[in-house]
């Protein structure tokens, strides 16, 4: 494919692409307390994805990124899963959630809580379902 005029598409993707992932971060992050967690960072991952996708074509988001984003999936939903029955673990109901304060070196006191791994399993299972949705449709060269 030729692509002649796509300077201002390459150019500013670059920077959207980089401010859709920042944001997408925070909603994930953000997400036990406050509206946002895994759905909704999940969604603008993929938009980031699509939108390189589309500046700079497939193969060369491929050579980028190389994921499989059907092993996602299952990835993500073992993840949810596992953080849901993890809690029959300590004898709660399934997906209770905890949290805690820890120390980190540099970030000083942190708030850990175990529904941001239930939200890491949705992160991932939402980016490859929409991944596997949008380059299953762009790969269909049916004529």
């Amino acid at each position: 494919m030729n692509r002649t005029n796509d300077l201002i598409l390459r150019t500013t993707t670059s920077v959207i692409t980089f401010i859709l992932l920042g944001f997408s971060i925070y909603l994930f992050i953000a997400g036990h307390n406050a509206p946002g967690g895994g759905f909704i960072g999940g969604l603008l991952t993929a938009a980031a994805i699509l939108l390189l996708n589309m500046a700079y074509g497939m193969e060369a988001v491929k050579k980028m990124l190389p994921i499989n984003y059907t092993t996602m999936i299952p990835i993500g939903l073992a993840v949810a899963l596992g953080t849901g029955a993890g809690s029959f673990l300590f004898g709660v109901p399934f997906l209770s959630q905890t949290f805690g304060y820890f120390h980190f070196p540099i970030f000083g006191e942190v708030e850990l809580a175990t529904a941001m791994l239930f939200d890491l399993g949705v992160y991932l299972t939402v980016v490859g379902v929409m991944m596997t949705i949008i380059l299953t449709i762009a790969e269909d060269t049916e004529q």
